[in-house]
């Protein structure tokens, strides 16, 4: 395959970049916009890999520690989000070391477009003291990896490789290239001194690692990949320069003019400090252009003031650029036509009107989804009666929207569950329901149940499943009976867990059977402690029903219940009639169970055929 080209996702060049530096462990925990990384390292494995989609990203990290202790290269996926989860192993190999290269691929969200949070990795490179690689391109990506990985094995140290979005999902030709020279992992060696940590060893490791960031400061200013191109535009702008790093610096060779000094950042941290300081050295200003967090402005600053360097450094903390939000060729534009004092549009964009806005889609359950009626089965059972419905991450946090309403809190993966019992403690004479998917039930839900049933307190624990990770993209899970790599694996029994853990009220219930459904949830309702419902009906992505419906238009009295109630998006109107969209209809039969006038029929037809 060497040489061959080929058109590629980021996240598929990363995975192949990573299977050519002969990566022979990957692990990690689904979230876009990492997923597929993990899932093209599985589909291209040779058997030489061992890949698992482990039980969340702590898991993940200290799997892939453990690999690496033996002299492997490992790799290890997950979103920004992931990170906080895997921050407690990552901040103790920070000072432990590995002897395989290890790298940990933290996926960045700018915008964000699907998280909670915007937070940079890059800033938690610093905070962790690890080196941090920041590629602009899924071309860069490819090789970049690769390097990360000699980097890591070379100083012996876990590395942190940041793409973001859109490096992630960008799609580009990349040139395969040989594989990399790799030896066989020697294997794990005793030694407490090395891999035990203790008070003393870790202040010891930590003098050692400031030590190494000074010293690898000053090897990254001569990485390739860290650069300056560029030396002035004419007299008015010549002492004028831009900085930039990750994709912001693929928008930025879009529409900088030639000329204009650039410096490419590629390792944020340890920050390439002497050659920094020689690109200052000839500027009056320069602008910034990054996301997120000002971390490259923050390091010319630093650098400006430590050299006395008489330069004005200008992004986020001045305000010259946005500082929430990505970046993109549109908003860079304006910066530096704002920087520079000049018009950097094209005359073939000048001479085209404005392109339309794209009309908003706001997120939805889609049609035919189950968490709709298990939402619908709770709203209705509680109807009248003190709630309170604390949410989780995933599909199920859109049952937030209209109409149903059905998601009063949602703080990170997990949390439904123990927010619900702080709720509770405090407000006693309200039922206290927690949501949460299988998958994340698996990834962090355990815990906060086992909390629950010590400390006594009084929840209803509704775990949705839909026998899938339906929000990433359908990776199996431990209740799924199978791995990634496609083998069949031990189905761990979501009842038998609540079992063992000492919950003793365990209701089961379809949640497209809804007087059922809203039955068992007026039953688990009642009396006190921790009692659980788990909602089984698969993701219609999974398997679909196979009948749709359809509205009798004899029959209908245009109410418009069913959208009021449901706000499906199968269901839709047309002047006065209420319609059901046959491509959209997945034959869930809720719309039929609502409807007060027995309007909405099976049809002939089968479920999502137009």
């Amino acid at each position: 395959m060497a040489d061959k080209k080929i058109l590629a996702m980021g996240n598929e060049a990363i995975a192949l970049g990573a299977i050519r530096a002969g990566v022979r462990m990957a692990a990690g925990y689904p979230g876009t916009p990492s997923t597929e990384i993990l899932e093209t390292i599985a589909k291209h494995n040779d058997g030489r890999i061992h890949v698992e989609w482990s039980v969340n990203e702590k898991a993940a990290m200290e799997v892939g520690a453990g690999a690496a202790y033996a002299g492997a290269r490992t790799i290890v996926t997950m979103k920004q989000v992931g990170l906080n989860v895997a921050s407690d192993p990552l901040m103790s190999l920070a000072y432990m070391g590995v002897k395989g290269g290890m790298v940990i691929v933290s996926a960045d969200d700018p915008g964000p477009i699907s998280s909670q949070t915007e937070q940079d990795t890059r800033t938690f490179a610093q905070f962790s003291k690890l080196p941090v690689f920041d590629p602009s391109s899924p071309e860069e990506a490819y090789e970049m990896i690769g390097e990360a990985f000699e980097f890591s094995e070379k100083y012996a140290t876990p590395v942190l490789f940041r793409p973001t979005t859109r490096v992630c999902h960008a799609c580009a030709s990349i040139t395969l290239l040989p594989d990399m020279e790799t030896a066989e992992p020697e294997g794990f060696i005793k030694d407490t001194m090395r891999w035990v940590i203790f008070p003393r060893t870790s202040y010891l490791n930590h003098v050692k690692i400031e030590k190494r960031n000074a010293e690898l400061s000053e090897l990254l200013s001569d990485y390739p990949r860290n650069f300056v191109t560029g030396s002035g535009i004419g007299e008015k702008n010549c002492r004028k320069g831009v900085a930039a790093s990750g994709i912001s610096y693929a928008y930025t060779k879009e529409v900088i003019p030639d000329g204009v000094p650039l410096l490419k950042i590629s390792t944020p941290h340890p920050f390439p400090e002497r050659l920094a300081k020689e690109y200052l050295e000839g500027l009056d200003e320069v602008l910034v252009l990054e996301e997120l967090d000002p971390m490259v402005e923050r390091e010319l600053l630093r650098i400006a003031g430590k050299y006395h360097l008489p330069v004005t450094v200008r992004g986020k903390l001045t305000g010259d650029t946005k500082n929430a939000g990505e970046n993109s060729t549109e908003s860079i534009r304006a910066d530096l036509e704002k920087f520079l004092g000049m018009s950097l549009m094209s005359e073939d964009i000048e001479s085209n009107p404005e392109t339309p806005e794209l009309p908003v889609r706001p997120p939805v359950l889609c049609a035919g989804c189950p968490h709709r009626a298990s939402f619908y089965a709770v709203k209705k059972a509680m109807k009248g009666k003190k709630a309170v419905f604390s949410g989780d991450i995933g599909c199920y946090t859109l049952g937030n929207a209209q109409p149903l309403d059905m998601v009063d809190t949602c703080l990170c993966m997990g949390a439904g569950v123990t927010i619900a019992q702080g709720l509770h403690v405090i407000e006693p004479d309200a039922v206290n329901f927690a949501f949460i998917g299988d998958s994340t039930f698996f990834a962090s839900g355990i815990t906060g149940a086992v909390n629950a049933v010590y400390n006594g307190n009084d929840i209803v624990l509704v775990v949705l499943d839909n026998s899938t990770t339906a929000m990433t993209g359908h990776q199996p899970h431990p209740g799924t009976g199978k791995t990634i790599m496609g083998e069949v694996a031990a189905k761990v029994s979501i009842r038998k867990v609540l079992e063992g853990i000492g919950v003793e009220r365990i209701y089961e219930a379809d949640p497209l059977q809804l007087e059922e459904a809203v039955e068992t949830v007026k039953k688990a309702a009642e009396g006190n402690g921790v009692r659980a419902i788990i909602f089984k009906s698969p993701c219609i992505a999974v398997a679909r029903p196979q009948t749709g419906y359809e509205v009798d238009q004899n029959m209908c009295r245009k109410c418009k219940v069913c959208i009021k109630e449901l706000g499906c998006p199968a269901i839709v109107t047309e002047g006065e009639r209420v319609q059901i969209d046959p491509s959209l209809c997945y034959g869930c039969g809720i719309c039929a169970s609502v409807c007060p006038f027995e309007a909405i029929q099976k049809s002939d037809r089968q479920g999502g055929e137009a």
